[in-house]
């Protein structure tokens, strides 16, 4: 039996080839310029109602797409084995398989907008659906979210990941079903293009939605130390927007007023000595200090302070070390050191230090005050420095960071992942202290 999605990928609907070959365009005509300038003034004014129709419309398409997207998913998940020479070779009809119910709906559906839409309306009704469809994919099968926020997502995940919201197992594609999209996105690329009676190749390749879901496919085959390693190297300001931190020699100098910083929650002042370079490179972080901690409580405050390695290959080493905790003191000092390794043969610039100071409670979760980053390409060449670091309330990332920490928090027997994950994710509580 023929599948009629396979043949519109390959042949485009005959609705769209005839409709775009009965299109002519307008001759030019001289016009005055005061009504030459009128009538531009109200082509403007019909393009932003006509984008504005075709986005309400294609919205209106949203809820069947998703719909069918599930459907994709549920296909795509059914489908196991590694990734071999037989599954590379039959991914094109895997992939037919996967998007039949996706393909047969907007068969149906473009074909009759082709009989029924002038081009330009066609062509933004198109726009609208391309984008739809993908973000659809990415949300539904590649990275699924929940109607929580990021953060609430996140950490949900990070300390539950066998069970997402709705529950079931974590949905998390193999490298087999990363082929196979891959191929399943080429094919709704050219359906969109539809022989060139459609949109643009150029249009659909610069879309973001087809980069991010390429960019994520891309990251999803990786391991969890290459995502980690991704994410040290590119989110360079995780806190206060990378502006504050000041580096000096030595704890007896006293910087300046950190500059480029709103609200901050206090400062961290913490000194890193790197060891002579060997076959691991080690260091020693020393807390020296919190200082003008801002936490409000009815009971009694008592902040210890967090202090996280993170970075590639540290599966198999102490990653993690915490102070002893201080009584009302919203300025304390501390000045503990803690020893780490880092993965064997890598450079410094791969790793960070989180600071994370806490509120110790008995009996019940410690409460994130707030949160530092130091990463030690800032400070692998001195050697011996104190930096004073201004504090925040959560961690802040761009896409590239929170595509890498959505596909770690699917990782649900990697615990290094969900270590990363939880770490990322925690906020101090808008409640504070209560």
């Amino acid at each position: 039996m023929v599948n009629p999605a396979s043949m519109l990928i390959k042949r485009p609907s005959r609705e769209f080839a005839l409709h775009f070959s009965h299109h002519k365009e307008s001759p030019n005509v001289l016009l005055d310029p005061e009504a030459g300038e009128m009538l531009n003034d109200l082509q403007v004014k019909l393009n932003t109602v006509l984008d504005n129709l075709s986005a309400m419309f294609g919205r209106s398409f949203q809820p069947k797409i998703n719909v069918c997207m599930r459907q994709v998913g549920e296909l795509l998940y059914q489908i196991k084995g590694p990734l071999n020479a037989n599954a590379r070779n039959s991914a094109e009809a895997d992939a037919d398989n996967v998007l039949r119910p996706l393909m047969e709906f907007l068969d149906a559906t473009l074909s009759m907008f082709a009989d029924m839409c002038e081009k330009t309306v066609l062509k933004r009704v198109l726009k609208d659906l391309w984008r739809i469809t993908l973000i659809g994919m990415e949300k539904t099968i590649v990275l699924p979210q929940s109607n929580e926020s990021l953060g609430a997502q996140l950490l949900t995940a990070a300390t539950k990941l066998s069970n997402l919201k709705g529950g079931g197992e974590a949905k998390s594609l193999s490298p087999r079903q990363c082929a196979i999209m891959e191929v399943a996105l080429d094919t709704i690329k050219a359906f969109f293009h539809a022989g060139g009676n459609g949109l643009k190749k150029a249009y659909l390749e610069k879309s973001t939605e087809l980069s991010s879901l390429r960019y994520a496919l891309s990251l999803y085959t990786q391991s969890t130390d290459s995502l980690i390693k991704t994410f040290v190297t590119t989110q360079h300001a995780q806190i206060h927007n990378g502006m504050g931190i000041r580096i000096v020699p030595n704890e007896k100098v006293r910087p300046d007023r950190p500059a480029g910083v709103e609200r901050s929650v206090g400062e961290a002042i913490i000194q890193v000595d790197m060891a002579p370079p060997a076959a691991e490179q080690k260091l020693n972080v020393k807390v020296i200090a919190i200082n003008d901690m801002k936490w409000q409580t009815s009971g009694m405050f008592r902040p210890f302070v967090e202090v996280n390695l993170v970075g590639p290959l540290l599966a198999e080493k102490k990653r993690k070390f915490q102070t002893k905790s201080k009584n009302n003191s919203w300025s304390a000092k501390f000045n503990e050191t803690f020893p780490f390794v880092l993965g064997k043969g890598l450079k410094a610039d791969l790793y960070e230090i989180q600071i994370t100071v806490k509120d110790y409670c008995f009996g019940r979760a410690d409460r994130t005050v707030g949160i530092a980053v130091l990463q030690l390409r800032d400070v692998a060449e001195r050697r011996s420095s104190v930096s004073w670091c201004p504090m925040g309330p959560r961690i802040g990332m761009d896409e590239t960071g929170v595509t890498a920490l959505r596909i770690l928090s699917q990782r649900p027997n990697d615990e290094v992942a969900k270590e990363f994950v939880k770490l990322k994710s925690e906020v101090r509580p808008a409640e504070e202290g209560r």
